[in-house]
Formats: structure tokens, sequence, C-alpha cells
């Protein structure tokens, strides 16, 4: 009985361990991802803002794969993502929640540009950056202790409109032709919900995985607080911008 009992302690120990270094692990991949210059935000390098800018007409392919590689490169959006999918396990609320946010994603990505709505672009990423620590918040069970239950639908939908928007003020700073402007917006679009399936995609095929582990519930946690972080650090990133652009 009691080599029985110190093998199960022993056991317990280990799957603690390997619980923490998975989350150390998940830390790391996290910030390492973040401190790219492509991860403290959505926007346009400058490459690819040289290419926009002087092109003229309707051209979908290059306008497409710019969107796709927007998305799939887009961090902010694939943390928020993967907080919305986090513990949804049918496909079709995956498919629910996923199009509540394209749908904000695509209105206000064409509208912003198309109507050339202004807004400050460190501000609305910063609110892009609390969206990500929202999500995590709530995976959590934060909304409990304080005895309220937000709907996840609406705050998906609302926050979409915000991430498509963040994307809208990125390209309001490049000089795109108004020959084709509409038609290559929509050709971006449909390139960023493109590159959206993918990312999620693997995403969806890594979560599965996750799940079948026997320890991936107290795993979660550990993910969450890091998800949490990774959204606090965007949103003091882009404030600093902010305030360091104002006083500049």
């Amino acid at each position: 009985m009691h080599t029985l009992n110190t093998q199960r302690i022993v056991s317990r120990l280990e799957e603690n361990i390997r619980i923490r270094l998975t989350a150390m692990a998940l830390a790391l991949a996290v910030l390492a991802m973040m401190f790219t210059q492509a991860a403290w935000g959505h926007g346009v390098d400058d490459g690819d803002a040289s290419f926009l800018a002087n092109q003229t007409g309707f051209h979908f392919w290059p306008y497409f794969y710019l969107g796709a590689k927007h998305m799939v490169t887009g961090y902010d959006h694939l943390l928020f993502l993967a907080g919305v999918i986090f513990f949804l396990y049918r496909m079709r609320e995956v498919a629910l929640y996923v199009t509540l946010f394209a749908v904000g994603h695509s209105t206000t990505l064409l509208l912003g540009v198309a109507l050339d709505i202004p807004a400050n672009a460190y501000l609305i990423d910063a609110i892009i950056g609390f969206s990500v620590i929202y999500k995590a918040f709530e995976n959590l069970g934060g909304f409990t202790h304080f005895g309220i239950a937000p709907s996840t639908r609406i705050a998906v939908a609302v926050f979409g409109l915000f991430h498509g928007f963040g994307l809208a003020t990125k390209l309001q700073q490049i000089s795109l032709s108004e020959n084709g402007l509409l038609a290559n917006l929509v050709a971006f679009n449909l390139g960023v919900e493109v590159g959206q399936l993918l990312a999620l995609a693997g995403i969806v095929a890594l979560m599965n995985g996750w799940r079948l582990h026997a320890g991936f519930m107290q795993q979660a946690r550990y993910a969450n607080v890091v998800l949490m972080s990774a959204g606090f650090l965007l949103v003091a990133y882009q404030l600093g911008g902010y305030f360091w652009a104002d006083v500049s």
C-alpha cells in the first residue's frame, strides 16, 4: 500500500511538472511570436505597402494573396480566434463564431477603407489587444465571479468589427488607387477569409489533439493565463505607441 501511494504521488508530481513545462513552452512560443515585427499588429509591411501603392486597376490575385498573408501572420487575430474556439467542441459552434467574426471583420474592413472613416490605428489596435484579454478572462471563468454572463456571440461580433477596422486603418495609410479600389478590397477580403480558414484548420487540429491529453483542463488554465498576458502586452505596446506618437 505504501509503495502504491508513493507511486501515485510521484505520478502526480511528474504530471504537474509536465503541465508547467508545457505552459512555459507555450508562453515562450507566444512571446517569441509577439516580439517579431509582424506580431505587434496586423499592419502591412513596407514591401507590400509599396506594391499596393504602385498598383492601378483591378488585380485580384495580388490582393487576394496579401489578404491571406495578413491573416496567417496576424498574431493578434489568431490569438483572439484561438481563445474563441478554445472550449468549442462542435464544428457547428466553431463555424458559427468564426462566421460572426468574419462578418464583423469584413464589414469594417471594406467600409473603413472605401468611406475613409478616420480612426487612430494605435487605439484600435489596443482594443484588439483587449479582445484577447477579454476572451481569455471569459475562458478562465472570470465573469462568474461578478455574477454576470455576457453574450459571447455579441462579443465576438463586436470585436470582429474592431479587428477589421484595425486593418482598415493600416490600408488607409497607403495611397491606394481609386481605380478598381472596391474590387481590390473585395479580393483582399476574400484572401483574408481564406487565410483565416487555413489558420483555423491548423488551430482546430492542434486543439483536438490537445484535448485528448489527460491534463488538458489544467493546462488550459495556464494557456489562458498566457493568452491574457499576451493581450496585456499588445495593449501596453499600442498605448505606448499612441502616447509616444502624441508626444513626438
